[in-house]
């Protein structure tokens, strides 16, 4: 049984029956607003780990991966570090009939756009998610990124977005960048790496993490590695759901009054 209790509700909703693709994305509807919004989704097990040998499936279930499609098929654009691109496998975002009246409603393409950060742009540009989308693959880089593989990225059919002076990609500018091309309900999907950078500029506006009750050991990256934050940001718990132990929470950034 799937179990929503909303935090100015303390009722739990969806009892006795499966939440519905249509109540899931009306439960994690981006708010209105002329600005970007920046969402991530992560997993993580008790005891703090976001992958097992490497990837996030393992310590995932069946509803997770409803939630993860459910926040797809509400966002612009799907954004993703490299590393994250190579592990998972990523192939191109496919349109989804359960979200079509939505998305056209909302003024979306059929798919939401994928963005690949990489500073190095050591991707492999054969790849289907950059020859044959149902919508052009971004390539998030820095203006000193390798000339030769910029050029291989435009040739594969990828767009290339500049959003750093260096070899690096800034990532408050990567969100102004992709914002300024109507792509404003922005996911990241991580990896913790990415996820980390986002944090430490202060620029990620919601995370949809889910716990799952398993516990691994090792020595499993966190859901965001890097620099520590001067001071850590507050967040406030916006909704939970629950399903045979697993929670999927939604956290909003307790944003200051002089914002």
């Amino acid at each position: 049984m799937r179990r929503l209790f909303p935090v100015t509700d303390p009722t739990p909703a969806g009892e006795g029956g499966e939440w519905s693709l249509d109540e899931l994305a009306d439960a994690y509807a981006y708010p209105a607003g002329d600005g970007p919004w920046l969402r991530a989704n992560m997993v993580s097990t008790l005891d703090g780990a976001a992958q097992h040998d490497g990837r996030s499936q393992p310590i995932s279930c069946d509803t997770d991966m409803r939630i993860f499609g459910t926040l797809r098929g509400l966002a612009d654009v799907v954004v993703a570090g490299a590393e994250t691109v190579r592990m998972e496998g990523y192939r191109p975002a496919r349109a989804r009939d359960a979200f079509a009246r939505r998305r056209a409603a909302a003024g979306q393409g059929p798919a939401p756009v994928i963005a690949v950060v990489s500073g190095s742009l050591d991707l492999d540009f054969s790849l289907p998610l950059f020859v044959s989308p149902l919508v052009p693959t971004l390539v998030v880089t820095g203006a000193g990124a390798p000339p030769g593989r910029i050029e291989a990225a435009r040739t594969a059919g990828a767009e290339v977005v500049i959003a750093g002076e260096g070899s690096r990609v800034d990532p408050a500018r990567a969100v102004r960048e992709l914002a300024d091309r109507g792509l404003k309900r922005q996911l990241t999907e991580g990896g913790p790496r990415l996820l980390g950078q986002f944090v430490a500029a202060g620029v990620l506006d919601e995370i949809c993490l889910t716990l799952s009750p398993m516990l691994t050991a090792g020595d499993a990256q966190r859901i965001a590695g890097g620099p520590s934050v001067e001071v850590p940001e507050r967040f406030a718990l916006a909704s939970m759901l629950e399903e045979e132990g697993f929670l999927f929470t939604r956290y909003r950034r307790i944003r200051q009054s002089a914002e």
